[in-house]
């Protein structure tokens, strides 16, 4: 009896100290921990917080209770060093980012209260993305993946890829993406420090900014989608492989490892509370990230372990069971330093900013919501606060027979955003004032064709070879059928597109009804982008992806912040 006594003493002792049987804290006044996590690893976290949550983990006797939000890591940054255009409605707890790279750049840029160390969640080590088919094709012709394959054709000695090589590596944008500043970093290590590095290193920066991609859920849709390119490779989180081809009724991807090594990406958790509860409670929160239960969850969401030991599970046929050989002499300083490189390289935006103005765009966005035009406007003036001063910008209008027989109408002329149009006022003044005076017209359909075209016509007439052209519409995303056909349009973007002179098409649409698939192969034809949003909150996030196109921006020296 005594020693049954003793045993039930030192089970109660156990349960008092470790704290962690359910109903045992004070669920009264919990301590609220906000966690903002990446896109890609956002749900697993979710589901490891639903079961901490359950677990009765507590702070003096109060019950912590996680809330994780899927935050891409730019606009956690922006919040977390005090900027006051593009950040989060409120500051979170804990952050997990896509590379430890964020987390050097928070405390670089003085980013208040983020902890010293971090917690790794888990890995997934960058690929070369592509078809099954292409991936047996290049298998066959002996062609290994390279990252000399992120360098322009001319880098590597000759006018254009050969029939064994990619036509094009889409990279995602560094400015928002940890795989894109791992990108960066694997270039910037390629090219060394000879006396061409510099040369060679402005051109992958100019045909990266061409071309890349903010979301990692987008760009294997590009890796099928009909376009300019017949032999397309992606590069992206071996995760985002594994987690597209889970889905049904897509067509599977193969995942290559570069000869050289690649980069492993970690995922850190960083706690960012000010709040001492608030930290305590996400401290707690790391150790359960890291148990064995939810290294587990994170294989089954297509991640490998924390130490990189254990592959996704299940694999599946499209992805090396083996972990790639890390690439060693990318270190974090050649990371930061390329980072650095970056930011000097990549050109300033010229950007001409198409407005749908069509009946569809004083439809709500949802039911009982804001237009569609409205909800349009409010983002696009965030994303005028975020341009530096070496931007051109310029503002048009479309709707069909907007002005007599004519479809568009110039509101600010393309050129500098710091210095006027006409008369006194700067461009960027002028923006704001153009802004909140455009209005859905109710008696016109969408010359949405027609404008495209005469926008990228404009656009590249007057081409600025120091600078990165683009050609941004914010539509309802749908053409009359008035004027020139999708096929007819495609036709010309792609006689007319020069490799030498890109000018990139971006397409924010809102609203449900957007023609998807057409929009996809319009853009596609100049290695652009679509954004296709539904909510408010949505087409505010997609307006300054599409715009983010430097990663120090808007705390760039000289820039508008």
């Amino acid at each position: 009896m005594a020693a049954a006594a003793m045993v039930l003493l030192l089970a109660g002792a156990a349960v008092r100290f470790v704290g962690a049987a359910p109903g045992t804290c004070s669920a009264r006044d919990p301590i609220m921990v906000g966690v903002a996590a990446a896109v890609d690893i956002a749900p697993p976290v979710m589901e490891a917080a639903r079961r901490f949550n359950e677990s009765g983990a507590a702070v003096d006797g109060r019950c912590v209770k996680v809330e994780v939000a899927e935050q891409p890591p730019a606009p956690v940054l922006r919040t977390l060093i005090g900027d006051r255009a593009g950040v989060l409605s409120q500051r979170p707890d804990g952050w997990i980012a896509d590379s430890s790279a964020w987390v050097r750049l928070a405390r670089k840029q003085g980013a208040r209260d983020v902890a010293t160390g971090e917690t790794v969640v888990a890995t997934s080590p960058l690929v070369f993305a592509t078809s099954r088919s292409l991936a047996r094709r290049f298998a066959a012709g002996g062609t290994a993946m390279s990252w000399d394959m992120v360098f322009p054709a001319t880098s590597r000695g000759r006018l254009e890829p050969t029939e064994r090589e990619p036509d094009v590596v889409r990279v995602p944008d560094p400015s928002v993406t940890g795989a894109g500043i791992a990108t960066v970093a694997a270039a910037r290590d390629i090219v060394g420090t000879g006396p061409d590095s510099g040369k060679q290193l402005t051109a992958f920066v100019r045909m990266a900014q061409a071309g890349s991609v903010p979301d990692y859920r987008g760009m294997l849709a590009a890796v099928d989608a009909p376009g300019f390119w017949t032999r397309p490779v992606v590069v992206v989180p071996e995760q985002t492989v594994w987690a597209h081809n889970q889905a049904p009724g897509v067509a599977p991807v193969a995942a290559l490892h570069p000869k050289e090594g690649t980069i492993i990406l970690d995922y850190p958790y960083v706690v960012t509370s000010p709040d001492r509860d608030r930290a305590a409670g996400a401290r707690l929160f790391a150790g359960w990230l890291r148990s064995a239960e939810t290294q587990e969850a994170m294989r089954r969401a297509g991640f490998r372990t924390a130490d990189g030991g254990q592959p996704p599970f299940p694999v599946g046929p499209d992805i090396p069971e083996d972990a790639p050989d890390p690439r060693p002499s990318i270190t974090t300083e050649v990371i930061d330093e390329a980072l650095e490189a970056w930011s000097r390289l990549a050109p300033p935006t010229r950007i001409l900013v198409l407005a749908d103005v069509s009946k569809e765009t004083a439809e709500p966005i949802r039911a009982g919501g804001e237009t569609r035009l409205g909800v349009a406007i409010e983002a696009a003036k965030i994303g005028i606060r975020m341009f530096p001063d070496e931007t051109s910008i310029g503002v048009w209008e479309f709707a069909r027979r907007l002005t007599g027989r004519a479809d568009e109408r110039e509101l600010v002329g393309l050129g500098s955003i710091a210095k006027p149009d006409s008369g006194q006022e700067i461009r960027r003044t002028s923006l704001f004032r153009v802004a909140d005076g455009i209005r859905a017209l109710p008696g016109r359909t969408s010359s949405l064709y027609d404008s495209m075209l005469a926008g990228f016509r404009a656009v590249s007439k007057d081409y600025d070879p120091l600078m990165n052209n683009s050609l941004l519409l914010l539509t309802a995303g749908k053409d009359d059928g008035k004027g020139i056909s999708r096929a007819e349009l495609v036709a010309a973007l792609r006689a007319e597109w020069d490799p030498e002179r890109p000018v990139q098409i971006i397409v924010v649409a809102f609203g449900a009804g957007a023609d998807r698939n057409a929009l996809n192969e319009v853009v596609s034809a100049t290695n652009g982008q679509l954004y296709v949003a539904e909510q408010p909150g949505q087409i505010i996030d997609v307006f300054l992806s599409a715009l983010a196109r430097r990663l120090c921006h808007p705390t760039c020296p000289g820039s508008a912040g």
